[in-house]
């Protein structure tokens, strides 16, 4: 077989993603052919914010759908897929189980192996679905909801946890003080559009951590900050105040990442970095990022926009790397599970488990 057809399953919390993706099975760069997603963020913001039950029963409504969606686009059929993957986890147990149960049972249906692949794999790998790959090893900053992690990366599955949040993260940092803002959900998204109108200098918030002298994060003592600076100020707060809270919440998050991503690769004297995960969207990171990374002579690499969020491109993609790679095999067992918390480190323990069998 010169390649192999993934399909790929997301349905960690509230988008349903499918995609396909031909890996050459000499381990050549994997293509990208086809990608269908639908977004539950109208469906939750009357709420405020994602409700588990709602999200998993949309779920089951869309996966079918979109899989026939993405066949169509890519001229496939069932029949042409040699694998099909889903995100274990971590996640809304609910959720997961809708993106395993469908792809265990298309896996059985078609008598092809299933592969359960660790959402912050996706999000890592998704970059080499960008038109600017990265190549081994590198430095990631992954900046995906409840995640914010700095790791070193020599190759598929061998992944070293240099730093991470230890209370909220980046995306909840947004999140929550959009909230406090008084902007709608989904938060982090509003708050980056506002701070574009606003100034960033008016406010000055804390960096937290950022002269710890490791490379963890922390931004709970943030959202304490600006609840209390918004406490202060004369409500109802006008649309100016507003924009400049949001500018001085984003220049602070974006300083902190910044800075202990270039102190990550200063410690481990690498020259390439990947910034992963919903945030990577934020379009103050990229450009501050990119600035300081040229600076210092180092390449960065994002994956494309409409990847940054949570799809089944990323799931397929590391699917498909793994596979190449040797580090999981896939199997026709059909039995699942779902890790609404998973570690990625415990991925990495894996891999380095089947290459020790191997030798």
């Amino acid at each position: 077989m010169s390649s192999f057809l993934v399909l790929g399953i997301e349905s960690s919390c509230d988008e349903t993603g499918v995609a396909l993706v031909r890996a050459p099975a000499d381990g050549g760069v994997p293509q990208l052919l086809a990608h269908a997603l639908h977004s539950q963020v109208a469906m939750h913001a009357d709420y405020g914010g994602v409700v588990p039950e709602l999200a998993s029963r949309d779920h089951i409504r869309r996966v079918l759908p979109l899989t026939s969606k993405a066949l169509a686009q890519a001229g496939c059929t069932l029949l042409n897929v040699d694998a099909v993957a889903f995100t274990r986890g971590p996640g809304l147990a609910g959720a997961l189980l809708v993106g395993a149960g469908v792809a265990c049972a298309l896996g059985a249906a078609l008598d092809v192996p299933v592969l359960g692949v660790h959402h912050l794999e996706g999000h890592l790998l998704s970059p080499f679905l960008s038109a600017d790959a990265p190549e081994f090893p590198f430095v990631a900053l992954l900046v995906s909801g409840g995640h914010t992690q700095l790791m070193r990366v020599e190759g598929v599955g061998q992944y070293e946890l240099l730093g991470e949040s230890i209370d909220d993260a980046a995306g909840e940092a947004f999140d929550k003080s959009a909230k406090l803002i008084g902007l709608p959900y989904p938060g982090g998204p509003e708050l980056a559009r506002l701070a574009e109108r606003g100034n960033a200098e008016v406010f000055n918030f804390p960096r937290p951590l950022l002269h710890s002298g490791n490379l963890d994060f922390s931004f709970a003592g943030l959202k304490t900050a600006v609840l209390t600076q918004v406490k202060k100020l004369l409500e109802p707060l006008d649309e100016q105040v507003r924009a400049d809270l949001a500018a001085s919440v984003q220049a602070a998050i974006v300083d902190v990442l910044v800075k202990k991503s270039l102190s990550a690769l200063r410690q481990t004297r690498l020259k390439r970095l990947v910034v992963a995960g919903g945030v990577s969207a934020n379009r103050a990171l990229r450009e501050q990022m990119n600035a300081a990374c040229k600076a210092r002579g180092v390449r960065v690499h994002y994956p494309e926009l409409e990847l940054c969020t949570d799809n089944g491109a990323m799931i397929a993609m590391a699917a498909a790397m793994r596979m190449q790679a040797g580090v999981e095999v896939p199997q026709k067992d059909y039995s699942f599970d779902v890790r609404a918390r998973w570690p990625l480190q415990e991925v990495a323990q894996i891999t380095e488990k089947t290459q020790h069998a191997k030798a």
